[in-house]
């Protein structure tokens, strides 16, 4: 019957399709129209995804929910008769900017410490050691490949040479604000100008522990739908 119509429609347009061997060929070329798709709905949060997915909005489908990456999350139907699926929503992390591997003068990456990065012990040690930098002695920074010590102010009227600290273990804003933010060790540097910068010294681990707080996160959140087996999680 398929065949049939098909026949019947490539005959409209004068073009056949015959059969070679075990293959199937036409004269011209034909196109399957494909089952639509809805368009995905952009959110921000966590919050607004498990918000929507509670909702059934759209109905009661059997989801899956896919951590993609410490920033981006999606929720899709199973494959439909075309292999495609429906892309119901997608939460995309909205972060402070920062870059790692770039230096900074130290009255910005002052403000970058306060407000890209959770507040912990080595944060306020940086955030102590940049503040009070004797610009005028910058070129007696001390380096012995590992740490470094640079003159700083050590109280109203003296100045002293502190050690910068190094490496520091450091919990910058690098996922969904919802979840705890992966803590991992950074090189810090300093050269004159004075200048600043940090980098990664984890190799990406953080990643992970990221992705599996936001999984940890979701089925807190959707623990009735989890049971209810029309929800699965992975990351």
């Amino acid at each position: 019957m398929i065949r049939e119509a098909l026949e019947y429609l490539i005959g409209l347009g004068n073009t056949r399709i015959e059969n070679v061997g075990n293959r199937i060929f036409s004269t011209q070329k034909i196109y399957a129209v494909e089952e639509p798709t809805p368009a995905t709905i952009q959110v921000h949060s966590l919050s607004g995804l498990f918000d929507y997915l509670q909702s059934k909005f759209d109905g009661d489908y059997p989801l899956m929910v896919h951590i993609k990456s410490p920033t981006e999350v999606i929720a899709f139907t199973s494959i439909n008769r075309d292999s495609n699926r429906d892309e119901f929503i997608k939460a995309s992390a909205m972060l402070p900017s920062f870059s790692f591997d770039r230096w900074y003068d130290t009255e910005d990456f002052n403000i970058k410490l306060q407000s890209c990065f959770v507040k912990n012990e080595d944060r306020d040690i940086m955030l102590k050691v940049v503040g009070n930098i004797k610009e005028e002695a910058v070129s007696t920074i001390g380096d012995n490949g590992v740490s470094q010590s640079v003159v700083a102010k050590t109280g109203v009227a003296t100045v002293a040479n502190v050690v910068v600290p190094n490496p520091v273990v450091l919990k910058p804003y690098r996922t969904f604000v919802e979840v705890d933010q992966p803590e991992s060790e950074f090189i810090f540097r300093m050269q004159s100008g004075p200048k600043c910068a940090l980098f990664e010294a984890d190799g990406g681990a953080w990643k992970l522990q990221a992705m599996k707080n936001i999984k940890a996160y979701l089925e807190r959140q959707l623990e009735t739908e989890i049971q209810s087996r029309k929800l699965v999680i992975i990351a």
